[in-house]
């Protein structure tokens, strides 16, 4: 950096910063700082570049860290930063770019050295480094400055762009949010920053995007790297660290005595087309475009980050609930969660979670369990297991559930995946409509898994027993707890079963079909003791149409069966079908979230955020294999 370096390579030799890094103190009023701060040399774009400028420097930053506590000169750097940030609006207005030119670059190098401060002291050091004494000659006092609160309202100051401080959080929420609506491909900061703009849009992209780089940097507290992939790298740079940011602001730890603001802003914001007050208690209330940020999150939901602001919105903020519930077109929202849980094998567990947790909450509503059944959808091409040119959203929901099922049996087997999946079905089970033929197959083909699988682990058992009664030596395996866990899904799926049927088996003749074709499965569990009550039920419908079907004659279509089915459903006397407790099953966040949020927040921020490099070995909050 300074005037005359042009590449990395010559960054260790440069004058200006060896003068910066030197032992002589250098005022914030010296001429020094228009020379340091003229460098043309571009600034990194994404972590690669990022990581080979930290090995260029390495040995200036050194030098910074041991002599700043008796120059005083990073504090003065930041000085310098702040007396131009005062002005930048006017620059930008007039389109100094040479004013523009210099903050930016002085809020790189500021990025730069937090980052190697940051990961090379204490907080406590850190602290020092920004608490800076300066004494004039002869003086017996000490004027004691704490700039980081002040670089710190400085950088929220430049992305909202107003005066007060009171406002903050929600306006900084507010922006960010809208930075994430606007996804503009603009070029990220370093590479153009002095292209025109014809379109008066404010403060330049790049200081917008050094700002967020800037708040990371601060945010962070050492420990945090970033790999980020090209595709990332290409998309909205602003866009993209603006979620992260507001994603790390929303997960902090309350304080003892109050709430984390930015999660109260998030919780409370409102529609722009709601007229209704806000409450007076709530200081951090705003109002946002809803249709706007809904196509956002539609067109988003490929990434992490993307799909926990969803769930974010979903869980704790009402308004937006009640908006994506009531949309009519909510099937741009469901398919994408439904290819994230699809491409099971693709994503990361976290991600799976929230996709998961995302359709158990608006299977919550019953207006949302009947609509999917009303939206018909052609030719899924993601769907690789069958072709479907027609299939509604509600079959296809079911479709794609059972598959994450199945796959957790085989694979990963996660009971908090298990029960989440059941939970969404058991919530549906009651507005099931004219399911589709390879739904309803492959609700009784889950069935029959289980069904093989509870025989398996009952004869493993079995032997086991048998085993051990001419040995005292080893200990027996828990098959019993395997038993249990299994018999536990076993009866939730008869209970989904005998939901639909109970409550709209007239809607369903693919269902009651399949279960015909398939009732020498439910044989075994009439008399166990664990489903005898669910199994009355369903051993009704099966001996009402099978008697049906044997008065009909042999060898009959699959298009007469149906019809007898149908005809069936009309002739069944709903009076004998036991009433059950209805299915409903909510979802609550685990005791102490924060063990599960901070690390995987953090975790998206070192795998997805732009032209972030810290140190892999340095990170203690997540495992390396958690993003």
């Amino acid at each position: 950096m300074g005037a005359n370096s042009s590449s990395i390579s010559e960054l260790p030799e440069n004058e200006y910063l060896k003068k910066l890094s030197g032992a002589e103190p250098i005022s914030e009023n010296d001429p020094f700082w228009n020379q340091l701060l003229s460098f043309s040399f571009t600034t990194p774009t994404n972590s690669a570049d990022l990581k080979l400028l930290e090995e260029a420097t390495i040995s200036v930053c050194k030098s910074l860290v041991e002599k700043n506590p008796r120059t005083g000169n990073l504090g003065s750097l930041i000085k310098v930063f702040l007396s131009r940030t005062k002005e930048l609006k006017i620059s930008a207005e007039c389109q100094n770019h040479l004013f523009i030119w210099q903050a930016h670059n002085a809020l790189f190098i500021i990025c730069c050295l937090l980052k190697v401060f940051i990961s090379r002291m204490s907080e406590e050091e850190l602290q020092l480094h920004f608490t800076y004494e300066e004494k004039a000659p002869g003086s017996y006092g000490a004027e004691c400055e704490d700039l980081i609160e002040e670089l710190l309202c400085c950088l929220i100051q430049l992305i909202v762009e107003i005066p007060l401080f009171v406002p903050y959080t929600s306006r900084l929420v507010k922006t960010l949010l809208y930075n994430f609506i606007r996804q503009e491909r603009s070029p990220p900061p370093g590479t153009h920053v002095f292209q025109q703009q014809t379109d008066g849009g404010g403060l330049l992209y790049g200081i917008a995007s050094g700002v967020a780089t800037g708040l990371w940097t601060v945010f962070t507290l050492g420990g945090v790297g970033s790999k980020s992939s090209p595709q990332l790298e290409q998309c909205s740079p602003l866009a993209n660290q603006s979620l992260l940011l507001l994603l790390v602001l929303a997960n902090l730890t309350d304080a003892p005595d109050t709430p984390n603001p930015y999660r109260q802003a998030i919780m409370s914001f409102k529609n722009t087309q709601d007229n209704t007050a806000f409450s007076s208690s709530n200081p951090h209330a705003f109002q946002i475009n809803f249709n706007s940020l809904y196509t956002a999150l539609c067109e988003q939901q490929k990434s992490d980050q993307a799909t926990l602001l969803l769930y974010m919105l979903l869980h704790q903020n009402g308004n937006v609930r009640t908006y994506v519930l009531a949309r009519t077109d909510i099937e741009n929202l469901v398919l994408p969660i439904l290819e994230i849980l699809y491409h099971v094998e693709e994503r990361n567990s976290h991600h799976v979670y929230m996709a998961l947790i995302i359709l158990l909450i608006l299977t919550e509503d019953d207006g949302f369990n009947r609509s999917i059944h009303e939206v018909i959808l052609k030719n899924i091409t993601w769907y690789a297991e069958r072709v479907l040119t027609e299939i509604s959203l509600g079959s296809l929901l079911i479709l794609v559930v059972i598959r994450t099922i199945q796959y957790n049996m085989t694979r990963t087997r996660d009971k908090y995946l298990h029960t989440n999946c059941l939970a969404a079905l058991a919530n549906m089970s009651a507005q099931f409509r004219s399911l589709h033929q390879y739904a309803a197959q492959r609700i009784i083909s889950l069935f029959s898994l289980l069904s093989k699988k509870h025989n398996k682990v009952l004869e493993q058992a079995t032997q086991s027993l048998r085993g051990s009664l001419g040995s005292n030596d080893s200990p027996l395996p828990d098959y019993a707890q395997d038993l249990n866990v299994i018999e536990e899904v076993i009866r939730m799926m008869l209970e989904i079963i005998n939901s639909c049927l109970t409550n709209s088996l007239h809607h369903n003749p693919n269902l009651v079909y399949a279960l015909l074709y398939k009732r020498d499965l439910f044989e075994q569990f009439r008399t166990h003791p664990s489903f005898q009550d669910i199994m009355q039920n369903i051993d009704l419908v099966i001996s009402f149409f099978s008697s049906r079907l044997e008065q009909a004659g042999a060898e009959l279509s699959v298009e007469r069966v149906l019809e007898i089915i149908k005809q069936g459903a009309v002739a069944l006397p709903k009076d004998r079908l036991r009433k059950f407790p209805e299915l409903k099953f909510k979802y609550v966040e685990e005791e102490q979230p924060e063990e599960f949020f901070i690390p995987y927040v953090w975790s998206l921020v070192y795998n997805s955020a732009v032209a972030l490099y810290w140190n892999p070995h340095d990170i203690q909050l997540f495992t390396m294999d958690s993003g």
